[in-house]
């Protein structure tokens, strides 16, 4: 099983680049495989540009967007792995998701009753984080609109199955060594009870 590991992140000492190691170790231990997308440290772009909106005139992805989609495409999970700020995701893994995700390689074109999905029988997997505590993050209703919006809309629009959405709060940079030591172990559980040959 090939797991596709997109994380946003500007810190490469941050708690999310943890994380993302921390998963592909662990699904590779496993006996999976994993490539790690990450995104800030790529300088990817995350505009999408006027000629890639999908139109009846046409539209063709870019350079970029067409050697990504080459590298991801025999994905059998993505797994997406993102901080809040303001309660959303970074705007790197959105431009990600327009550019990548879009026509022609998450969904085909528009038939009757919407677009045909073309990531069936694949997997989508989310793992957030937060300074806020997780009880504010629920009470705020920010989890829940990440789940219908991001994961639920994006897995629906592309056929793909949502295994979970982890996620992490009160998670800051004097955030204790031994508290994000727990998360991870956590996770590590979270991705074997997920992704462990019964």
């Amino acid at each position: 099983m090939k797991h596709v590991v997109i994380v946003a992140h500007p810190s490469p000492d941050s708690f999310n680049l943890s994380v993302a190691n921390t998963y592909c170790q662990t699904v590779q231990e496993l006996g999976h495989s994993a490539v790690m997308r990450d995104l800030y440290r790529m300088e990817f772009d995350p505009v999408l540009k006027d000629g890639e909106i999908p139109r009846p005139s046409g539209f063709a992805a870019a350079v970029d967007v067409v050697a990504e989609r080459r590298l991801i495409a025999d994905a059998d999970v993505f797994v997406l792995i993102y901080p809040l700020w303001f309660y959303m995701p970074p705007a790197v893994l959105i431009g990600y998701i327009d550019r990548v995700m879009n026509m022609g390689f998450g969904y085909g074109p528009i038939r009757s009753g919407g677009n045909a999905p073309l990531l069936a029988g694949k997997k989508l997997f989310s793992i957030s984080s937060s300074g806020a505590p997780e009880i504010w993050v629920e009470k705020e209703g920010a989890l829940q609109a990440l789940k219908l919006l991001l994961d639920g809309h994006f897995s629906a629009v592309c056929g793909l199955e949502v295994v979970g959405h982890l996620h992490c709060g009160s998670i800051t940079p004097a955030s204790r060594r031994d508290v994000v030591h727990d998360r991870l172990r956590l996770l590590r559980q979270e991705i074997a009870e997920h992704f462990s040959v019964p």
